[in-house]
């Protein structure tokens, strides 16, 4: 037979598994034997037949980029490229972006798909996608269909093969999407869709069409329970859930009381059933992760925070009045645009104006609705761990707070409860009174509000859940919304003080 490619998958008739080999055209086969291309039409044509045969990734991908993908991300990657509806739930911090992207790049090579729309919370269409993209398909046009809609529709309709859109985005730019030409859409952040009577998932749904490739990713699938499985199945497995929701919530929940419904017995292996296909890593089974990863969420400011940004800035370049700048009138106000960033400044007289922080704080709502386990919360600042506090306890989130008004008495029985006993799950603490000696490796996850100045508190306070007793890998997040606080991780990164450049950092952030 004629071999068109070198490489082939190559099976005996009566051993029908198959086996990756290279093979000459001028190479005879026997009787028993039969090589086809290896391709992903082939492939899909034996995965029919229940042949496992692996995807061509594996062996025709130059896995481009600035790092050399882990071997979860490399199968996570083939799984992806070999089902054109699929859940990714692996963790939070193991690289699964990476992963989609590759796939994405691998089925365009292969002039599988041409344009990949990305669906994902505002906090990370930057801080992640678009970086990740620059680092793992630079050679890919990318662009963020974010702000007014002749701005998102110019992105649409232009020539970038990866347009990254929010949420709500969605329903707003319905008509421009549906004509826009996109063959793959990926949804980061999936449960956004666990309803399917929401406006946000009925406008999702009208862009899947037959021929949609679609890919889902959450690292907590059914974080609510049974129901919240409905929503995500229904858009990618249709056919295997009921087609109404009552029909389904009456198949996995039963009634225990007049108001209250509990999961029935089956209720996780039908769970497990209708969310596929699907792959899942969790950090511990990442043997090749880092034991510490590293990612950022962008918050934009209010509206309110910027325009008292100009007017601080007004206000300090006129109190100087072209003096030199010191190391001490830079850190205060270096420290006072931190504060606004956090979403409370302090008045010289004492007094305490407040900030709207719901972009900051719907960004950690995401880290926390994604987090398999408990996390904790660094807050420089006393007021705005009061405020946040009372956010996270209106959203029913059972919380614990360490800061310089507790008693040390205090602070011990709410380390002892947070390792020991299952709530609190949300740990807000002023890094300042926890970011020595304590051990709190009931958490894999910690999240910064805002960054501290001190290289060594911000050391320390990572420390905390990444040291002895710590079962799986953990993740720091960095809460951004402004350049001053992307320049202090920066410098925190390097492990450099951030006291010694402070007065590069108020250059930059005046000027």
């Amino acid at each position: 037979m004629k071999i068109i490619d070198n490489k082939a998958l190559v099976m005996r008739l009566d051993d029908p598994t198959p086996v990756l080999t290279t093979i000459k055209q001028s190479e005879a086969l026997d009787s028993h034997t039969v090589a086809v291309k290896w391709d992903l039409k082939n492939v899909h044509r034996l995965r029919s037949f229940n042949i496992k045969a692996p995807s061509p990734i594996e062996g025709k991908y130059s896995w481009p980029g600035m790092y050399k993908p882990y071997d979860h991300q490399k199968t996570t990657a083939a799984f992806l490229t070999l089902n054109p509806r699929a859940f990714c739930f692996n963790q939070q911090g193991t690289g699964k972006t990476g992963s989609a992207i590759w796939a994405a790049d691998f089925l365009m090579t292969q002039k599988i798909i041409r344009r990949v729309l990305v669906v994902c919370p505002m906090s990370i269409m930057d801080a992640a996608w678009r970086n990740d993209l620059f680092t793992f398909a630079m050679h890919r046009r990318v662009d963020i269909a974010h702000g007014p809609a002749d701005k998102r529709r110019k992105v649409i309709e232009s020539n970038a093969e990866f347009v990254i859109i929010n949420y709500d985005g969605i329903a707003i730019m319905q008509e421009e999407l549906a004509a826009g030409g996109f063959d793959l859409i990926i949804v980061d952040e999936a449960t956004a869709y666990a309803t399917a009577t929401t406006k946000r998932w009925k406008a999702l749904s009208k862009l899947v069409t037959e021929r949609t490739w679609l890919w889902m990713m959450t690292g907590t699938p059914a974080a609510q329970g049974p129901i919240s499985a409905y929503g995500l199945a229904k858009l990618v497995n249709p056919r295997g859930v009921p087609r109404t929701f009552t029909s389904y919530r009456d198949s996995v929940m039963e009634k225990d009381g007049p108001f209250r419904w509990k999961p029935k017995p089956h209720a996780v292996q039908t769970v497990h059933q209708i969310l596929q296909p699907a792959i899942r890593f969790t950090k511990e089974e990442c043997l090749d992760l880092p034991d510490m990863v590293y990612v950022r969420r962008r918050a934009e400011m209010s509206s309110q925070q910027k325009a008292f940004y100009k007017q601080l800035r007004k206000d300090h370049l006129l109190a100087l009045q072209g003096a030199d700048v010191t190391a001490v009138n830079a850190a205060v106000m270096m420290n006072k645009l931190s504060q606004l960033a956090c979403g409370c400044v302090y008045t010289d007289d004492g007094d305490v104006i407040e900030f709207d922080i719901t972009n900051r704080y719907k960004a950690l709502r995401e880290v926390i609705d994604e987090a398999a386990n408990k996390v904790i919360v660094f807050v420089p600042f006393q007021h705005t761990i009061d405020l946040l506090t009372e956010k996270l306890r209106a959203d029913k989130t059972t919380v614990g707070v360490i800061s310089g008004k507790v008693s040390a008495g205090k602070r011990t029985q709410l380390f002892r409860e947070f390792q020991t006993t299952p709530d609190p799950r949300v740990l807000v603490v002023q890094p300042q009174a926890a970011a020595h000696g304590v051990t709190l490796t009931a958490a894999d996850t910690i999240v910064w509000w805002s960054p501290t100045a001190s290289l060594e508190i911000y050391e320390q306070a990572n420390a905390r859940i990444h040291r002895s007793g710590q079962k799986n890998k953990c993740t720091v997040v960095h809460l951004s919304g402004s350049a001053v606080e992307d320049r202090i991780y920066s410098l925190l990164g390097q492990k450099i003080n951030v006291h010694s450049k402070i007065i590069e950092l108020y250059d930059g952030s005046i000027d």
